[in-house]
């Protein structure tokens, strides 16, 4: 019941789609639910991105199959898409009457901003996970990295996705093997100046 009463939150709320349903999807797993920790949901989502398909769709079936299975995921999918399926077909007609209203116009000008700070308050958290677990120089770094493939050099998200889960997979061996080569010079350097003032 509550798997599907908070995809059915997320359907009805998640204005904009795609990036937009993403604090949605974060708030009820993490904060309302506790499913996983937002560690976890950073990973899931790094995964949901490297796959081909709607990033909301992918959420729900994944965080349904977690908590219940291959039914989970179909159900928490069906409660996710049901609003907006329902609300498409019944005003359809009245939304193509209406597209040219100011008012609608500014409706959805004042939406917006919430989906912006939403947004931004989801990259920043994630940003701090990020510098926990990569520190800040290479978080940093990979942030300007991706800015720059992404935004400049117009390079696939799936490209850079895959690109970063490949680095991920191999950060932590890359970590220790450079935390023991600079232990053993430090040592050494210690020795060398031990043995010189003697």
């Amino acid at each position: 019941m509550a798997l599907s009463g908070a995809m059915l939150r997320v359907g009805i709320f998640g204005y904009g789609g795609g990036p937009s349903v993403i604090p949605l999807f974060r708030h009820e797993a993490v904060i309302r639910y506790k499913w996983m920790t937002d560690k976890e949901f950073g990973e899931l989502l790094a995964f949901a991105n490297a796959l081909p398909g709607p990033i909301a769709t992918k959420l729900a079936a994944q965080l349904g199959y977690q908590q219940k299975g291959a039914m989970g995921a179909v159900a928490a999918i069906l409660a996710h898409i049901l609003p907006t399926t329902i609300a498409m077909v019944a005003l359809l007609g009245a939304l193509y009457s209406m597209k040219e209203s100011v008012i609608i116009a500014g409706m959805i000008a004042a939406v917006r901003p919430v989906i912006a700070v939403l947004l931004g308050i989801t990259a920043y958290e994630f940003c701090a996970k990020t510098w926990g677990g990569l520190g800040k120089v290479i978080g940093v770094g990979f942030g300007i990295i991706a800015f720059l493939l992404l935004g400049l050099l117009d390079v696939h998200p799936a490209i850079v996705i895959i690109a970063f889960l490949a680095y991920g997979t191999v950060h932590i061996k890359v970590y220790n093997w450079a935390k023991q080569k600079w232990g053993r010079k430090e040592e050494s350097m210690r020795e060398n100046s031990g043995g010189m003032s003697s």
